[in-house]
């Protein structure tokens, strides 16, 4: 390779940056770009927030206005009062940590049998596993539907119960695929040495793989907790109960006695939990998916 060639390749290369026509052009669309995909994420995020100061006349009104002409910050007041959105909050913090719970137990279980145990079939296990990805979820809420309502073999009806929630969750390939992944990464040295010192697979997954894995246990908590508290058809299919059901069902089982500005607060509050979790743990987030990334 020339010594005059850079020895990483770029769409515009450093000359090119140097010059001002080129910088100008860089800047511009760089700065086109980011407002495009800031607009594209944060716009609803920002009607959602705004939606819930105007009155309800503003909201309707045609064409819709950018900024509340007279803002009203007790409707978020009145949305928590009379969507009694304490009962839903907590329905869904017990909803989405049992989730999480299950899914941390048997999902880190599958992911260390597959990724260290080595069963037999365990390749074609994962390879089956990671094809149900394919599949949209839509096709599987009848089949998911009619075992919840009796579950095979015991004969169970699960509606009404949170088990019916909890249980489908548990068996995430996505999850288990991340969780193998970063397993992988774990030098083998190590669980030989845990071996030697007469440790059973199981104390070595407590004792050497669980506290090195934390980054991707994290990440796998978050994708656990938002999947649960974003969910709306399934919780709305197996838990008619209103006083059991969680925010974003119980939201909208009350929105016949509830003005439409007081929806729209109610839906920004329970956006709140999710953002705040994320703004936390964004960093984490990052962490985990790429800590299994190499080897070493």
């Amino acid at each position: 390779m020339p010594a005059s060639e850079p020895a990483t390749r770029t769409l515009i290369s450093p000359a090119q940056l140097n010059r001002p026509r080129g910088r100008a052009v860089y800047w511009t669309v760089f700065t086109v770009v980011v407002c495009v995909f800031t607009l594209v994420f944060l716009g609803p995020l920002y009607w959602m927030v705004t939606g819930g100061l105007k009155s309800t006349q503003e909201i309707i009104q045609n064409p819709p206005t950018l900024f509340p002409r007279h803002p009203e910050p007790g409707t978020y007041v009145a949305a928590w009062r009379h969507l009694d959105m304490t009962r839903l909050l907590l329905n869904s913090v017990y909803y989405a940590f049992g989730a999480l719970l299950f899914q941390l137990v048997f999902d880190v279980a599958a992911a260390y049998a597959l990724s260290h145990l080595r069963p037999v079939f365990g390749r074609a296990i994962l390879g089956l596993m990671l094809a149900t990805l394919m599949i949209p979820a839509a096709v599987l809420i009848v089949p998911q539907y009619l075992t919840v309502v009796d579950l095979p073999i015991v004969h169970i009806g699960l509606i009404n119960t949170p088990w019916a929630i909890w249980l489908p969750t548990v068996a995430n390939a996505f999850n288990i695929f991340l969780l193998k992944r970063f397993f992988d990464s774990i030098p083998a040295d190590l669980l030989a040495a845990a071996a030697v010192d007469g440790a059973t697979p199981a104390q070595a997954l407590r004792l050497v793989v669980l506290p090195m894995s934390r980054p991707i246990l994290g990440v796998v908590s978050i994708f656990a907790v938002v999947n649960v508290w974003k969910d709306f058809l399934w919780p709305f299919l197996v838990e008619p109960d209103p006083t059991r059901q969680p925010v974003n069902i119980g939201i909208n089982s009350l929105a016949l006695n509830v003005s439409q500005n007081e929806i729209i607060a109610g839906l920004t509050i329970a956006s709140v939990p999710t953002i705040i979790l994320f703004l936390i743990f964004q960093r984490n987030i990052m962490a985990g998916l790429t800590a299994g990334g190499l080897k070493g």
